[in-house]
């Protein structure tokens, strides 16, 4: 079988990345993933390592372990008013994060990263910044915001996505996800094309930022570590062979 890889030199390390994460074995390290220090973030069968963004354990509803997937079922598409979002036990630095995801017709998720789990109260989805999962095509989100900063893969709300058009997308099957975190330099990945770049903890950030749904959330996207967030907004959607490796 062919394999596709993307090699990168990230913080002195030369790193290879699957492109075809979906044709090995679900929620499993390679040989090679192993030797360069990856990590599964999941198991594949339990909810070992993961819970409730406002709460000490996993939701007892909204969420399921479906076929090698976890699974956030529908619930009238609004932000965690089911089981709720789910984040990490742990809080992480300087990483590269794998999601492989699959989306129903007109849904609407996230992954996010520099999750403060202390500050998150109240209602709604938790805070921090985002890679956006949205069906473009059938959900309106994907017009709102400014410039196509809440489409596919975008820097929800902040930095749209640049995707041409020849991009493949699979809408009917697992797409992959990659966020790379190097210090302050932050990058979004999707099917191994790298759609967003940025740069924070400076001026220019925090202008971005100040004229965002964001403005009011202190030191948003600037702290130097968080949690990382699986997103209940209502719609059926499908994450697994969810992997990082910490970076020095």
């Amino acid at each position: 079988m062919f394999i596709r890889k993307l090699f990168l030199v990230i913080a002195g390390s030369f790193i290879s990345i699957n492109l075809n994460a979906q044709k090995i074995a679900p929620n499993t390290l390679t040989e090679n993933e192993i030797r360069e220090g990856w990590e599964l973030l999941w198991d594949g069968k339990t909810t070992n390592g993961w819970r409730g963004a406002r709460m000490s354990t996993f939701p007892i509803k909204g969420w399921s372990i479906v076929n090698g997937s976890l699974k956030v079922h529908k619930s009238g598409g609004e932000e965690s008013s089911n089981g709720g979002d789910i984040i990490t036990l742990k809080k992480y630095k300087n990483f590269i994060l794998k999601v492989d995801f699959k989306i129903s017709k007109a849904a609407n998720s996230g992954i996010k990263y520099f999750v403060d789990s202390d500050l998150n109260k109240g209602t709604g989805s938790a805070i921090g910044c985002e890679f956006q999962i949205l069906d473009d095509e059938n959900h309106p989100d994907a017009k709102n915001g400014v410039k196509g900063n809440r489409t596919l893969g975008s820097l929800y709300d902040l930095i749209p996505s640049k995707r041409d058009v020849d991009f493949k997308f699979h809408k009917d099957d697992f797409n992959t996800a990659m966020i790379i975190v190097n210090n302050n330099k932050v990058e979004h990945w999707l099917n191994g094309v790298k759609i967003v770049e940025y740069e924070r903890n400076n001026q220019m950030w925090n202008a971005l930022v100040a004229y965002s749904k964001y403005k009011d959330w202190p030191n948003f996207g600037n702290m130097s570590e968080g949690n990382i967030l699986l997103q209940d907004h209502g719609d059926e959607v499908f994450f697994k062979n969810i992997k990082i490796k910490v970076l020095d």
